[in-house]
């Protein structure tokens, strides 16, 4: 259990993904103004603008922003700034055993995903899938930002705002675990190394439709069926694909009738303004019965 943000504590911000653009910057600096706006103070990490390879910071110099953010103690919760891709390179040089012994939230979405779930696939420390430092400001509305607050300042146990909308498509309950986040770096997660453990979880997915059609979604969930994800959660969730096709039409498609478990449909996670912070490794329920299908059922923030 993590304790509360409060006023005056320090909000860490590290770079694992893409390099930050020039044109990032001006969005970067209204989240500094928000956060110090808000109470808190900002600390980046020292290689965050960095762009040693051309394409990124080094595996090591994002590995050293992360590990360094876990030892502070007076960083309090550390964001992603932003999403891009190989985050996934820092596996091999991350320190568990420190980050183990400093617990504390990480967020971040898209392809923070992959740093996510080695984080609690490691160490066991629950991590959140949430709006990135960018994302609190560069959106339509203030959603993300809102969503940020419930969690990490008011300790909400909500999965969605009142007006957000969810449908089942398969009826049922299941309790479990979150794990999951964007597709296609969930998937590459199914197995080796660095895998995900999907037994008894519930997985939530969700994919940007710009750069994944709907045969590359396929794609990705048959990797997963083929390597028996499917056979071992207890239930999905499924978040935002503004695709042609419908990713829960392709997840059944996918499954045929090969499974016995509930499956919910929201549009509050993933690539869109309505962006909730899901904590991957936090207990959830899932009640198709009830207004609000999904639900935490354990204490995160104290």
């Amino acid at each position: 259990m993590f304790e509360k943000l409060k006023k005056g504590d320090t909000i860490g911000v590290i770079a694992p993904s893409s390099p930050i653009e020039k044109d990032d910057l001006e969005i970067i600096n209204q989240s500094v103004l928000l956060m110090e706006s808000a109470g808190f103070h900002i600390k980046f990490g020292k290689n965050v603008f960095n762009n040693t390879l051309g394409y990124s910071c080094t595996p090591q110099e994002k590995a050293e922003d992360i590990n360094e953010m876990f030892a502070n103690k007076e960083v309090k919760v550390i964001f992603c700034v932003s999403g891009g891709f190989n985050s996934n390179s820092t596996f091999e040089y991350l320190d568990y055993d420190l980050i183990k012994s400093n617990p504390k939230p990480l967020c971040g979405f898209s392809d923070s995903t992959s740093l996510e779930n080695v984080i609690y696939a490691k160490t066991g420390i629950i991590t959140f899938n949430g709006a990135t430092f960018k994302a609190l400001t560069n959106w339509e509305t203030e959603y993300g930002y809102k969503a940020v607050m419930d969690r990490f300042v008011e300790g909400s146990l909500t999965l969605g705002m009142t007006d957000d909308k969810f449908n089942v498509i398969k009826s049922g309950k299941a309790e479990g675990k979150l794990v999951g986040g964007n597709l296609s770096l969930t998937s590459e997660m199914c197995c080796g190394n660095y895998s995900i453990d999907f037994t008894d979880k519930i997985l939530f997915i969700e994919e940007l439709c710009l750069e994944t059609p709907p045969e590359l979604v396929s794609n990705y969930l048959y990797h997963m069926k083929q390597n028996n994800v499917f056979q071992k959660v207890k239930g999905i969730w499924v978040g935002n694909y503004d695709g042609s096709v419908a990713l829960e039409k392709i997840l059944l498609d996918v499954l045929g009738k090969d499974y016995d478990f509930p499956i919910i449909k929201s549009n509050n996670f993933g690539h869109t303004d309505r962006k909730i912070v899901i904590p991957v490794g936090g207990k959830a329920r899932i009640d198709t019965q009830k207004a609000q299908p999904i639900e935490l059922i354990e204490k995160i923030m104290d």
